[in-house]
């Protein structure tokens, strides 16, 4: 599920905008940036905690695999068109910076120590989606 959301601009600056997005279930975040581009962080699941994706800067490729089925689908986000990305539970997610500088954000439904009780590990090859190809 993405949110789509607005960007609002004037002689001020840039206003991003998701209001469709509604905070009810969230019971934690966190911000996460790389030292280096084309970091990769995956495979990273849950059975039972939904997580969302919210590009703060920069780009992102994100990734979401559904553990019932193999399928897997690959999400470009940018700064500049606010999304979020809803990455439901039973699924694994990973994602990759495109550019220098990028910041995302996670929000969960679930409490740290809620998650550390449903945490699946796979290596960042598993799904290997990483591959960017340039035109």
């Amino acid at each position: 599920m993405i949110f789509e959301g607005k960007n609002f601009m004037d002689i001020r600056g840039n206003l991003n905008a998701i209001n469709d997005f509604n905070f009810q279930n969230i019971k934690r975040f966190y911000h996460i940036t790389n030292h280096k581009n084309n970091t990769i962080r995956a495979w990273h699941a849950h059975k039972n905690e939904t997580k969302y994706f919210y590009v703060s800067s920069g780009k992102f490729m994100l990734g979401s695999v559904n553990l019932e089925n193999n399928e897997i689908k690959k999400y470009f986000l940018n700064s500049n068109i606010p999304q979020i990305i809803k990455i439901s539970a039973n699924h694994a997610n990973g994602f990759m910076n495109l550019t220098k500088d990028s910041s995302i954000i996670v929000f969960s439904d679930k409490t740290l120590e809620e998650s550390l009780d449903d945490d699946i590990r796979y290596p960042y090859d598993k799904w290997d989606i990483w591959k960017i190809e340039h035109f």
